[in-house]
């Protein structure tokens, strides 16, 4: 089962629900987490896993043979990235801006473009308490996260369990890293900008195709519109998680939920409990 861990904004506590999910199922099941959040994963800052391997990420960018090149135009007007520019005699490439789509070197009439490899990113993988554990790292500057998260993805074969920590937001790093997964959670808080996030994210993900669930952080500050806008969509509010200074301490200090206070283990077990049930409901609908 793949659960994606989400949110519409950033500092709902995405992290803090992933991390202790994760580690309140190591001990009943094979468990891996993926740490989608390239442009600046921290799940290790809480898990600390041994990392034991790693791999640079490259994507496909177009290399001009000028010897060959008529300078035709061609390749220019199919990138829809506007990645290619002919300038008279000379062909302009912007890697910056190349998808590594291909369509450049296949459409090309005098197969005088050729790719080349430019690297984006890396990903680590390693291990923690039972749990895999994979993380990526996009290049500062770089502005393509989904091929580094899809790279992440690979490494969670084998495992009864995925759970995926996902970038805030809904731009196309979250669609990646919630693509394919069978469950979705979505971690908001009770204020006016948490449900305008949420709002943005269920429907994310209601395109999709994907079940969600919602865990309301921080629970007791703020108003009820969070509550009163999934009672509306029929979105069910799995796990709620109270404004509390002694959560806040452990996680500044890089301490997760359920190590710091284990009496939330059981409470996470049951989230994962309810997660199950949704999805083998789905399923049954489905099938019928």
């Amino acid at each position: 089962m793949i659960i994606s861990i989400a949110s519409g904004k950033g500092g709902t506590g995405k992290t803090l629900v992933a991390t202790s999910l994760a580690l309140s199922l190591s001990a009943d099941h094979k468990v891996a987490l993926l740490d989608c959040d390239v442009e600046e994963p921290n799940a290790h800052i809480l898990l600390k896993p041994l990392i034991t391997g790693s791999e640079p990420v490259n994507v496909p960018v177009p290399v001009i043979a000028e010897d060959k090149c008529t300078y035709c135009g061609e390749c220019a007007k199919v990138c829809a990235f506007h990645a290619i520019a002919v300038l008279g005699k000379h062909v302009l490439v912007l890697p910056q801006l190349c998808h590594g789509c291909g369509a450049c070197s296949y459409l090309c009439p005098v197969k005088a473009i050729s790719e080349g490899a430019r690297q984006t990113g890396v990903v680590e993988w390693g291990a923690v308490n039972g749990i895999g554990f994979a993380q990526g790292i996009l290049k500062v500057g770089e502005a393509m996260a989904p091929p580094v998260i899809r790279k992440v993805n690979e490494l969670a074969k084998g495992y009864e369990i995925v759970i995926r920590d996902a970038p805030p937001g809904t731009s196309c790093p979250v669609v990646e890293a919630v693509r394919g997964s069978d469950f979705c959670v979505l971690v908001t808080e009770p204020t006016p900008f948490g449900l305008n996030d949420l709002s943005l994210a269920a429907e994310m993900v209601k395109e999709l195709g994907i079940p969600r669930g919602v865990v309301l952080n921080r629970a007791g500050t703020g108003d009820t519109g969070v509550e009163e806008y999934c009672h509306r969509e029929s979105i069910p509010i799995l796990l709620t998680i109270p404004l509390d200074t002694e959560i806040a301490r452990l996680y500044s200090r890089g301490i997760t939920l359920v190590e710091g206070m284990p009496v939330w283990r059981d409470s996470f077990r049951r989230l994962f409990e309810n997660i199950e049930e949704k999805v083998n409901e789905g399923s049954r609908c489905t099938k019928r």
